[in-house]
């Protein structure tokens, strides 16, 4: 035998054992391809419906609507007035789909002791207000539930919120208080 013949004749060995270890294979049934679909679906049904069941919201998911996404100040300076104010104009916005109001604030001296009065103002002139003491020098956030602005009693028709420095609420004459992300949660 030459070398050809070997070759020849492992490639023949070789071929027909790979081809009977195929044959020995055997395909699973129907039985079994339909457990494992029924098994998937059931997880993803299951994942599905935990997700989007009214009861399941996720505690990081909210809706919100923003109402300025810009970072506004308020420069206060108390030598003729007494008070600085810095109003957004809701236009007759309906409150009512919404529970709490949410910001962002920080002051410009951190050694000046400073409060903020938050006020909401609706088209009967109802005016309810909170006020936040010790407003920090770094970016902190605030969630103020509609809960507590007792006096107002009809959010159909929501016409301002007013963030307000009061030369009585401050430590300095003068600064700058900002405001950031201000927007409603539900």
């Amino acid at each position: 035998m030459d070398k050809k013949d070997i070759y020849e004749h492992l490639a023949k060995i070789y071929l027909d054992a790979s081809t009977r270890k195929n044959k020995k294979l055997k395909k699973p049934s129907g039985l079994r391809y339909l457990f494992f679909i029924s098994i998937i679906f059931a997880l993803v049904s299951g994942i599905i419906l935990s997700r989007y069941l009214p009861g399941n919201k996720r505690p990081d998911t909210q809706i919100a609507l923003i109402l300025q996404n810009d970072v506004a100040k308020i420069n206060f300076t108390f030598n003729p007035a007494k008070k600085e104010i810095y109003d957004i104009n809701l236009n007759k916005l309906d409150l009512g789909r919404f529970n709490t109001l949410a910001f962002s604030l920080k002051k410009s001296n951190y050694r000046d002791s400073i409060s903020v009065r938050v006020e909401l103002t609706n088209t009967f002139r109802e005016k309810s207000g909170i006020y936040l003491k010790d407003i920090p020098a770094r970016w902190h956030d605030y969630k103020i539930s509609f809960r507590d602005f007792r006096g107002i009693s009809d959010w159909s028709q929501i016409t301002r919120i007013s963030f307000i420095v009061e030369e009585w609420n401050a430590r300095e004459k003068h600064g700058i208080v900002y405001i950031d992300n201000i927007r409603l949660l539900r």
